[in-house]
């Protein structure tokens, strides 16, 4: 799978241009998604020396890129005549997501089990409607 994953307020938190602090589990995450074998696409809007202080930040923390801010490491932008900047991708992860970036893990689930956001949750809330309801009053302790 083609996964497009943003820099900034995704893999680490907004101070662009600065580089933010890593999200939680971001970088474990994506190293498991590249031992998994899915090719990952850095997409973001970060250009020249910027871009490269996020490349090289990834790559301190062993996350090296399958392509940055293109479909393929050999692409010619300039003799590339039916090149667009959207990116062919199955998967985007990207903080402004509509509903916002779900934690790592729950986005390494979706992936590697192929469920969506909803199934998860819905997984994760039956085991509370499945608890026995207890007969007692709060003050009957």
């Amino acid at each position: 799978m083609t996964i497009a994953v943003d820099f900034d307020g995704t893999i680490v938190t907004h101070r662009y241009p600065d580089i933010g602090e890593e999200i939680p589990f971001a970088c474990e995450t994506l190293r498991m998604l590249i031992a998994d074998r899915h090719k990952l696409i850095l997409w973001s809007v970060r250009e020249g020396k910027l871009l490269q202080d996020a490349i090289d930040w990834c790559a301190e923390r062993g996350i090296e890129f399958y392509a940055v801010n293109r479909d393929f490491p050999e692409e010619d932008v300039e003799k590339n005549i039916h090149f667009s900047r959207k990116l062919k991708a199955d998967v985007w992860i990207d903080d402004r997501n509509v509903g916002g970036l779900p934690d790592w893990g729950t986005i390494y689930q979706m992936i590697s089990e192929g469920k969506t956001y909803e199934q998860i949750m819905l997984e994760q809330m039956r085991p509370l409607e499945a608890a026995p309801k207890r007969n007692k009053k709060w003050w009957q302790f």
